[in-house]
């Protein structure tokens, strides 16, 4: 690294172990040791079980509104005081490439802000009551949910934190957070500096572990309030189903993004934005475009043409800012999404780019035409840089075709007519539908929410801390109580 600071700070957190057991976090990039870090013990579990619930139970000590703004619109300015370290870190231990961790840590300084603005114009609700209780007067406000435990995924390592720690800060919520294994150090900087801007240590603990019963053990324990979790369909819904009774949850998990290419789309705009959202992050993105249903009319043109620009995207070192797909989180996630391709090729797909293994943790940029229905490629998210094109005759059938998995997420569809566009909307399975724009757009205060197999509540800034509260009425009763209210 050429960040003398975050050299400093690398080599503070590997000298500060204080357990037998610790971690190393390596790049993707190299597999060059970043840094290590603490691994949790059965212990320094329950404590943090006991501390983060022993803060919620003790109310008088709860942190006001005002100071909980105060802090994160401290911890704002400290991120972007920080922004190029956090760039930085998020690169070398994630393998985005450098242009992409730009965004996400200027996307990741915005939602800690949006937190704070959310709450100055947080208000209750006067409940209409008097029109059938004469002389009472009723209003809401909120409170905290309870300890706030979440579990985060690798390919974000900063914003998915963010996403959410800073509502849990902002509901007044203590919170313990479980990051990657792969990816912890974007979650320690951002909880020092939670801390640095004010935030009492006790109110945000990480727990970093690779034992799985360990952390099933935290997830489950009955002083939970909250429980928010990003990763696989399988792992959350099965930790979903041991949640103690009364325990909220979040799940964001994936999908298989559609889009719906119409026969009058202008294949100039669908290219460039699919060529953006199927290989950002070479892949690795929830929301990433994986089935483009192309009208037969246009589909060998516009798959030739995608292949040719994905063929000239340039595949390397994520720290160089030309760099537009970077490797794969690990080396068995290249030898996984070369099988699913090996296997759709097989099975009759015609590969137009791409496809053959760059190095142990490199993939090109694949195209794929017509796949089988039954492939991997065509039925399950390969969270890597493949897109399969699929030729269709009939709208219908290519609606209910990209409607036939367990999962929905965000689909799009490209055209030039507005009644195609509704008639996308209206009946593919989505929470969002973009129209000639591709499947991974998103701004963090909109809603963001799996349907189905793909999740279970809404993501965003503002929902999730929707999410993380509840809503206490206070009823009054009292001669004065006004009978327009």
């Amino acid at each position: 690294m050429q960040n003398s600071r975050l050299n400093a700070w690398l080599a503070k957190v590997s000298q500060s172990i204080n357990s037998s057991d610790q971690l190393e976090v390596s790049s993707p990039f190299s597999g060059e040791v970043l840094a290590s870090v603490d691994v949790a013990s059965e212990q320094d579990v329950e404590d943090s079980l006991e501390r983060g619930y022993g803060l919620f139970r003790e109310r008088q000590n709860w942190i006001a509104l005002h100071e909980r703004i105060s802090i994160l619109e401290r911890c704002a300015r400290l991120m972007t005081k920080h922004h190029g370290e956090l760039v930085e870190l998020a690169t070398s231990e994630g393998g985005k490439p450098l242009s992409d961790s730009q965004v996400e840590i200027t996307r990741a300084i915005a939602s800690v802000r949006l937190c704070a603005e959310h709450l100055k114009a947080d208000a209750g609700k006067v409940i209409p009551i008097s029109a059938s209780a004469a002389g009472k007067i009723a209003f809401t406000q909120y409170e905290p949910q309870g300890l706030v435990v979440a579990v985060s995924a690798f390919n974000h390592p900063l914003n998915l934190i963010v996403h959410q720690v800073a509502p849990a800060v902002a509901a007044g919520c203590p919170v313990i957070v479980k990051p990657s294994p792969l990816t912890p150090l974007s979650c320690l900087r951002f909880v020092e500096l939670l801390i640095a801007a004010g935030l009492p240590e006790a109110w945000v603990q990480v727990v970093v572990t690779e034992d799985n019963a360990l952390a099933e053990r935290l997830i489950t324990d009955k002083r939970l309030g909250f429980f928010s979790f990003v990763g696989s369909a399988p792992v959350g819904w099965m930790l979903r189903s041991k949640l103690s009774p009364g325990v909220r949850c979040a799940l964001e998990h994936g999908g298989a993004a559609p889009v719906i290419l119409a026969e009058d789309a202008d294949l100039d705009i669908a290219i460039a934005s699919i060529l953006k959202g199927g290989f950002y992050h070479a892949g690795q993105v929830c929301v990433s475009v994986q089935r483009v249903f192309a009208h037969s009319s246009i589909a060998d043109d516009f798959a030739k043409k995608l292949a040719a620009e994905v063929d000239q995207l340039i595949c390397g070192d994520p720290m160089h800012i030309n760099t537009q797909i970077g490797p794969l989180i690990h080396p068995r996630e290249v030898n996984r999404v070369h099988s699913w391709v090996e296997e759709a090729v097989s099975g009759g797909a015609i590969r137009l780019g791409g496809g053959v293994q760059h190095s142990e943790r490199f993939y090109p940029g694949t195209v794929l035409l017509n796949p089988l229905p039954e492939s991997k490629v065509s039925n399950s998210e390969i969270f890597g840089p493949v897109v399969s094109i699929f030729s269709y005759e009939d709208m219908q059938k290519a609606i209910r075709q990209a409607n036939n998995l367990p999962f929905a997420f965000q689909a799009a569809v490209f055209t030039r007519n507005t009644d195609i566009a509704m008639q996308v909307f209206a009946q593919i399975d989505a929470s969002a539908v973009m129209v000639n724009d591709h499947t991974a757009f998103r701004v963090d205060g909109m809603p963001f929410a799996g349907l189905r197999q793909s999740g279970l509540g809404v993501g965003g800034i503002p929902h999730t801390l929707d999410d993380m509260r509840i809503e206490k009425m206070l009823v009054m009763n009292s001669a004065s109580a006004l009978a327009n209210l």
